[in-house]
């Protein structure tokens, strides 16, 4: 199998995957009909009232990063999913027969646009983390790549046939199809081989909620990553409010809307395909997403036409995803087994968590300035974070002077995280041990890097590898 779909290769990931892909169709379905519906059914194309829904959707993974991370290390995930997703069937189902019989109204919408943010938040962490129960750690982030590629090959799917569902019958019935997919995703919970999952190791001290926290602020890595991430994600990638407000703008309706979406998740999914190629997430491929983004961004802004408009959305779609993708895979893959779950879900809570911090900001921006000058808040944004990325480069030694060559640049090669060599076998630490990846050459008058002992650390006169970038 090709390196691209080696995650293919077990049984209980295809499964997983199968499942995904028809689920997140509905969910971009029901995305799209939520955020039409506030802009032009319940509100008079009021995009103050788009952030605020996007701002109570996104708070709860922020406010509740602790509990949910916590939550998704203590608990069997996969029953935990089962719980979450059978929640969010029956909420569109509520929501759906409320539009249906003509008694929805914006604070109705409101709060149940907080419960499903509420559900996700304990929902998210433990999806992100469950890839890791799946699959080998070596091959977690193809596997978290091709998640991405799930997700927007649905997202090509979704909008578009939700706008012309709306189009059609309305927006109630649109809800209604995303609760019947969110059966495709139950059924494959159940039809995982739990005897398969790889165990997960149970660190001393894991009950404490604040170690997530201490072990990310210990890595000035993943720190940067983070700021990155939060940015894109307050400012950056309101997509629901620059896509409507755009569409509108150029005279076009719901299915106008939708095919915008759907756009944007062909540049996505290009995106995801290629991180899916790559045999490591590095952090320069973050910081190169964010630089890209900005480009892409500011230059929609100024696009006259529906049509230009909607070939620049595959570049800023492109971009977006090989960022986060990237930096999902990155998380997953540097950090400490039995920490995983909160560290992703500070992770979550870090890029969904900013949506209420920058929803309300972007959508009252584009209710008084106009679509474009929100679009352009967002693209300087992204600039601001790729700044953030290069000065972390400079100032941390990785981006330098060739040694080489006079007037050019060098970005150190730095090694993979080391891998826990045990020193008696367990199937709890065989589990959850990744196979090394290649180091670079030893130095001259070394005969190899210095072991790791059972427990991850050290000798005291051992260097401590960098994590990869």
């Amino acid at each position: 199998m090709s390196s691209m779909f080696r995650s293919f290769g077990v049984f209980n990931y295809r499964v997983w995957f199968i499942g995904a892909l028809v689920s997140n169709v509905g969910q971009w379905m029901q995305a799209t009909a939520l955020s039409w519906v506030v802009l032009t059914g319940l509100t008079d194309n009021d995009a103050g009232a788009m952030g605020i829904t996007m701002a109570l959707q996104f708070a709860p993974p922020l406010l509740l990063v602790g509990v949910t991370g916590w939550v998704a290390d203590r608990f069997d995930r996969r029953r935990l999913l089962m719980v979450t997703q059978s929640s969010l069937m029956l909420v569109g189902v509520v929501i759906g027969v409320l539009l249906l019989t003509g008694v929805m109204t914006l604070p109705i919408m409101y709060a149940f646009a907080f419960g499903l943010g509420l559900i996700s938040a304990f929902d998210n962490p433990a999806r992100q983390a469950f890839v890791s129960d799946i699959v080998a750690r070596e091959i977690a982030a193809n596997a978290v790549a091709l998640n991405a590629a799930s997700f927007n090959g649905a997202r090509m799917i979704g909008p578009a046939v939700a706008g012309i569902v709306i189009v059609a019958v309305g927006t109630g019935w649109v809800f209604f199809i995303n609760a019947v997919t969110f059966l495709a995703m139950i059924v494959a919970l159940v039809l995982i081989r739990p005897h398969e999952l790889i165990p997960r190791t149970q660190a001393a001290g894991a009950s404490r909620l604040a170690d997530g926290f201490r072990y990310v602020a210990g890595r000035p890595d993943l720190m940067v990553a983070f700021a990155m991430v939060f940015l894109l994600g307050a400012f950056g990638m309101n997509f629901p409010i620059f896509a409507s407000t755009m569409a509108i703008e150029f005279g076009r309706d719901a299915d106008g809307y939708g095919l915008l979406s759907s756009i944007l998740a062909i540049g996505s999914l290009a995106g995801a395909l290629l991180a899916a190629r790559r045999d490591r997430a590095r952090i320069r491929i973050v910081i190169f997403g964010a630089g890209l983004f900005a480009v892409a961004a500011g230059a929609s802004a100024f696009m006259p036409t529906y049509a230009l408009y909607a070939v620049t959305l595959m570049f800023t779609g492109f971009a977006v995803v090989t960022t986060l993708t990237t930096a999902n895979g990155y998380v997953q893959t540097t950090t400490d087994p039995a920490l995983r779950g909160r560290v992703l879900a500070l992770y979550m809570a870090i890029l969904m968590g900013g949506t209420p911090v920058g929803a309300p900001i972007v959508g009252w921006v584009a209710a008084e300035f106009g679509p474009r000058t929100a679009i352009g808040l967002g693209a300087v944004t992204a600039f601001v974070a790729f700044g953030i990325g290069v000065t972390w480069m400079l100032v941390s030694g990785r981006l330098h002077r060739s040694d080489t060559r006079r007037f050019a640049l060098a970005i150190d090669e730095t090694r993979p995280i080391s891998v826990v060599t045990p020193e008696e076998f367990s199937d709890e630490v065989a589990g959850t041990t990744s196979i090394p990846l290649p180091d670079r050459a030893p130095d001259r008058g070394s005969d190899r890097a210095p072991r790791q002992n059972a427990t991850g650390e050290r000798p005291a006169s051992a260097p401590r590898p960098r994590p990869a970038d």
